[in-house]
């Protein structure tokens, strides 16, 4: 490009020196040199209106070739189009790309959405067709929230908190559960997934009744040997002593098998019943007391030290039931694995989201890898620990959904060596201050 610059500019060059030269034949310098500039730029002129007539009819003329011309303007015209061809390359390998994401999405059973910034849908594969019953000409530019008006989806849509997934019966099939995943993308826009979970969701029912049905007939068998276990012990006198030991271990695991039982059932009512409309309000400080005052008196031979500390006094809309069974099981099981003599604190602090109920201990700590996973029915950190404490492997799994029945979460904190901290978030809209503690 500066060669032909330069060629240009020497052109020029030569044809001012020969209008001068000719000028001063003709005894009229200026006037010849006037001409030939008036001339060169006419000359700019046209390969200026040969430019634009080309551009202008560029997107309409496919790979059309450029005008032909030399010099600087030949450089310009072919440089445009090598720019024009490579921006076509570009263009056609998107399309590419896209008509083949196209392709593979209409091969899903899987439906796929996309939602611009103000809600409204920009475009969705053949899925959602048959899952949603969205129609392509009419729906195109719809607010989700007109197409999907179950109230569900709708708080679910607006709330902006995505991180659990949402299922509710299809708008067009009641007989069918679909599971909705949203995820953020771009400038405000989101990116919906939705698939067909009906028969998961039946699958997961079918396991709810069979645990519920099954825990409930094995009550009264466990509770009838446990009692007969029982009144042989209570009377030791009258049994041979090489039987002693076998029934105490016998009475041991029957007592084991009545709580697995009982906390079996506990999440079963947790999984297939909702909180009751009319809810207690309940003073958690006084609950907080009651419960450490239990864990004081079971754990009495350990020689802990337990400590309530509060910041705050709340009365929280839920289940007063559920809410003990959760805190209890959290200070109970922080008593159980620290050592004698250790140190149980449970405090009340009021943080900007709502309430926190924090549970922490100096006991031996928790591995990292294990966390994630200690909310799982029957997880086993350690299996001999497991049958020393008498733990069922169910009570942080009642913990984390007791918490979320009543709109909050658990977080889990924890290092070997440098104790355990269980903490319930709870919402700000559940709570009724009553005073304030510092």
């Amino acid at each position: 490009m500066f060669r032909d610059w330069r060629s240009e500019f020497n052109r020029f060059l030569l044809v001012m020196a020969a209008a001068a030269v000719i000028g001063l034949l003709a005894g009229n310098v200026n006037m010849v040199v006037l001409l030939a500039l008036l001339g060169y730029l006419a000359h700019f002129l046209r390969q200026l209106y040969r430019l634009h007539r080309w551009l202008e009819h560029l997107p309409d003329a496919g790979q059309s070739d450029p005008p032909e011309s030399s010099g600087i303007w030949g450089g310009i015209f072919d440089g445009i189009y090598r720019l024009q061809r490579r921006e076509r390359q570009a263009v056609d390998h998107l399309e590419s790309i896209l008509n083949k994401a196209q392709e593979s999405s209409a091969a899903l059973e899987m439906a796929v959405i996309m939602i611009n910034s103000k809600g409204a849908l920009e475009w969705w594969n053949k899925a959602a067709d048959t899952l949603l019953g969205f129609r392509t000409e009419q729906d195109r530019k719809q607010a989700v929230t007109n197409l999907l008006r179950e109230p569900s989806f709708v708080e679910y849509f607006e709330s902006y908190k995505y991180a659990e997934p949402l299922r509710i019966p299809s708008p067009i099939n009641k007989n069918q559960v679909l599971e909705f995943q949203i995820t953020l993308f771009g400038d405000g826009e989101r990116l919906m997934l939705v698939r067909d979970v009906t028969r998961m969701h039946k699958l997961e029912l079918m396991r709810k009744d069979f645990v519920g049905n099954v825990s409930h007939e094995l009550r009264t068998p466990i509770t009838v040997i446990n009692g007969y276990l029982e009144t042989l012990l209570d009377h030791k006198d009258s049994v041979a002593p090489r039987w002693i030991k076998p029934l105490q271990q016998m009475h041991q695991q029957s007592q084991r098998m009545e709580n697995i039982v009982r906390d079996l059932l506990t999440l079963s009512r947790l999984e297939t019943k909702s909180l009751p409309k009319n809810q207690d309000e309940v003073d958690m400080l006084a609950l907080l007391r009651e419960v450490k005052g239990e864990a004081e008196q079971v754990f009495a031979e350990k020689d802990h030290i337990f400590e309530l500390h509060n910041d705050c006094h709340y009365l929280l809309r839920g289940s007063q039931v559920e809410l003990y069974s959760a805190v209890s099981n959290l200070v109970f099981n922080a008593a159980k694995y620290t050592p004698p003599r250790g140190r149980i604190t449970v405090t009340m602090l009021r943080t900007d989201g709502g309430m926190d109920i924090e549970v922490r201990d100096n006991g031996p700590g928790i591995a990292q890898q294990h966390i994630p996973r200690l909310t799982e029915r029957f997880y086993r950190i350690d299996e001999s620990r497991s049958t020393e404490t008498g733990g069922t492997g169910l009570g942080l799994a009642i913990v984390k959904h007791v918490v979320a029945r009543h709109g909050g979460s658990l977080e889990i904190t924890s290092a070997p060596g440098k104790g355990s901290r269980f903490t319930c978030h709870f919402p700000a809209e559940r709570l009724k201050e009553v005073s304030r503690r510092v």
